[in-house]
């Protein structure tokens, strides 16, 4: 079998496809999806057996558990589900992989999704050209699909041929009676393989193969099934290498889940085979063990009639035929046995671990930041609202939450401005700006669409009042994000322009984000305990508000007089005050927070009334 460079980078390029494919259908879901799709999938997996059965659901609808792990993966990766549902979907996918080896070894066949992928790219390229933006997404989101599942395709096709070629393997009837070192060496085989191929069922498919010409033992093949099932993890690895921390932990958490589940079957390896076999034989489907000693005789006595039935020049209806056939069904029936009951065996034990496989890749995958880019809410579900006056606690929180967020990202806007142009450090920064601003739209979204909804519940006048008050601060928190975003690019395009600034100017704007980063401060103080409001608080963010506008006066008017007296160019005087007074802005959203909270949740006192603010 050859195997040329050629063959190599068209395996590097099948690759490409594949992760090229996850970011478009990424990247499409965010946009399509919404809060619809996370409705809808908290709805399927409100709970770990709801995500169990969703996962076996979906696995045995497309008919591969890779396939359907990275799907998760995406979903987690584009925040429309949480690392402890995706671990329970998961979990359900390994038992709807069981499906496709029941498939292969009762009809021999495999849906193959790969043949539709260029049709739906054809059925989604039009909507790309249509005027509708959801349209548009939705075309993003069927060519990423195809994109993931022709480079899947490629991947099997690109890489030596072993599915075609079990001779191959030939050499490992050599090891196969070595008690438990044959067990471990079978199970690396299989996940070496399985890793190769991108298939589990490829890997079930030459394990069958393997058995039948009498190579390797029934326990032997279970070994190579055990040990695929660590194999089909480098699917969803390889999917969240170019997505999120989240997506990490996620693909992390799958090959956890079949690692830790092939261990303790490796414990109890051969009591476990038997009592396979125990259940084949119950089910009147004879014993799988005897398949290799039956076909070793039959070579050894008859080789000619052996080559006879494997060519199928043999009449069907010869009775060696049909024993042989019979027993091979054994086999095949056997191992599809082996794979259920381990996959139904390890979720009943695991599925009450999910927590802790949560903790584990929060310890094994750290965030480089404080809050990494993912998004999930942290108070509100999208289940069903039944406590309508609970809802705005819970509301209150989130929204505390929300200007966390913009506060992180005010931070990263001051790093921004002091970081070298052209270096990594900048690119990332901008990056991580650029995402929470992402991050952001989407949260006014669904805290307000839970507000929305909350609002048709039973409420009081006064708690409609509240929730009328929160869209509005929601909003103005949002344009915090936007001014910091809109910093964010001015300082982008500052640096391509070359423009400089000198060390007063670096002052000056330092002394600016200052008073801003104390507003926000001051801000958050006041969300964070939106229903016990100090006086003190109020006041200090409205003298804090009228510094930042006194400040930008002054800045605006000595910034003329330095461009007047060269003291730095009129180009970086430009983007100087567009800096400056977009963080004067920010401070107005500010304002208008405190104003929000302070008119439907704090009882006005004669000192406030008497507040004034520029």
């Amino acid at each position: 079998m050859n195997y040329s460079i050629l063959d190599f980078l068209t395996l590097l390029g099948s690759v490409g496809l594949f992760l090229y494919g996850m970011k478009v259908m990424s990247e499409g879901l965010q946009k399509v999806a919404g809060d619809r799709m996370r409705n809808i999938l908290s709805a399927m997996t409100k709970n770990r057996f709801a995500g169990v059965f969703t996962g076996i659901l979906i696995t045995a609808l497309i008919q591969s558990s890779s396939a359907s792990t990275v799907m998760v993966v995406s979903f987690v990766n584009a925040g429309l589900m949480s690392l402890a549902q995706s671990m329970a979907v998961i979990m359900g996918a390994n038992i709807g992989t069981t499906f496709t080896a029941w498939i292969i070894s009762i009809f021999g066949f495999k849906v193959n999704i790969y043949a539709f992928a260029i049709p739906l790219i054809g059925f989604a390229i039009p909507m790309l050209f249509s005027k509708k933006s959801n349209w548009k997404s939705i075309g993003e989101f069927l060519i990423g699909f195809s994109f993931l599942f022709m480079g899947l395709q490629h991947i099997g096709l690109s890489v030596p041929d072993l599915k075609s070629s079990p001779e191959i393997f030939a050499f490992l009837q050599a090891y196969t009676a070595k008690g438990f070192l044959s067990v471990l060496l079978f199970i690396l085989v299989g996940m070496v393989v399985t890793m190769i191929i991108q298939s589990s069922a490829a890997t079930f498919a030459i394990v069958l193969i393997m058995c039948s010409k009498g190579w390797i033992p029934f326990d032997m093949g279970c070994a190579i099934v055990l040990g695929s099932n660590i194999g089909t993890t480098i699917t969803p690895i390889l999917a969240a290498l170019s997505a999120n921390v989240a997506a990490k932990k996620a693909a992390l958490g799958h090959f956890l889940f079949n690692l830790f589940g092939t261990i303790w079957t490796i414990a109890i390896f051969f009591p476990f085979v038997d009592l396979n076999v125990w259940i084949t034989e119950a089910l009147g489907q004879g014993d799988p063990t005897k398949l290799m000693s039956f076909s070793n005789d039959l070579q050894a006595n008859n080789l000619e009639l052996y080559n006879g039935i494997m060519n199928g020049t043999v009449a069907s209806n010869n009775p060696i035929a049909i024993q042989l056939v019979t027993l091979q069904f054994a086999v095949s029936f056997g191992l599809s046995m082996f794979h259920t009951v381990f996959n139904i065996v390890n979720l009943t034990i695991m599925i009450w671990f999910t927590d802790t496989y949560v903790k584990i890749t929060n310890f094994f995958i750290r965030s480089k930041y404080k809050e990494d880019e993912e998004f999930q809410l942290k108070f509100i579900s999208a289940g069903l609202l039944n406590a309508s006056e609970l809802n705005i606690t819970q509301a209150q929180r989130e929204i505390a939450v929300y200007g966390e967020r913009v506060d992180r990202m005010w931070d990263m806007v001051r790093d921004l401005i002091h970081a070298k142009p052209g270096t990594e450090a900048f690119n990332n920064l901008y990056s991580r700006i650029e995402k929470y601003e992402e991050i952001s739209d989407r949260m006014e979204i669904e805290i307000a669409n839970y507000l929305n909804r909350a609002s048709d519940g039973r409420l009081s006048y006064e708690g409609k009042l509240r929730i009328a008050a929160m869209l509005n601060i929601v909003t103005e928190i949002e344009s915090i994000a936007d001014s910091c975003f809109n910093i964010a690019k001015t300082v982008l395009r500052k640096e391509e322009a070359h423009a400089q600034f000198n060390d007063k100017i670096y002052e000056n704007i330092d002394t600016m984000t200052n008073y801003v980063k104390e507003a926000l401060a001051n801000m958050l103080i006041i969300l964070r305990n939106i229903e016990n409001i100090h006086e003190g608080d109020l006041i200090k963010n409205f003298n804090k508000e009228r510094e930042i506008n006194n400040y930008r006066n002054l800045l605006r008017t000595e910034n003329i007089e330095n461009i007047n007296n060269k003291l730095y160019e009129y180009e970086s005087g430009i983007y100087y005050m567009d800096i400056v007074c977009e963080a004067e802005k920010l401070g107005d959203y500010i304002i208008n927070v405190i104003e929000g909270v302070e008119h439907q949740f704090h009882k006005r006192h004669d000192t406030s009334a008497n507040v004034s603010h520029a």
